[in-house]
């Protein structure tokens, strides 16, 4: 059984929100080596999340 490539995004430029089209993913922070650990996050229901670590706001948009 094949398994789902989670993508990563990187916040390099910053900003306070980022609009996505994925509610699973991992946020990198920005890229290396200015990354932070690698967090999964799942919206579930939700239209967003804010990572922990960076406090980037994600927002689902389809």
């Amino acid at each position: 059984m094949a398994q789902a490539t989670i993508p990563k995004i990187s916040n390099d430029s910053g900003d306070s929100e980022i609009f996505v089209s994925v509610r699973e993913f991992e946020c990198t922070g920005a890229s290396a080596p200015h990354d932070h650990p690698h967090i999964y996050l799942d919206m579930g229901s939700e239209d967003e999340i804010i990572c922990p670590y960076c406090s980037t706001r994600y927002r689902f948009k389809a």
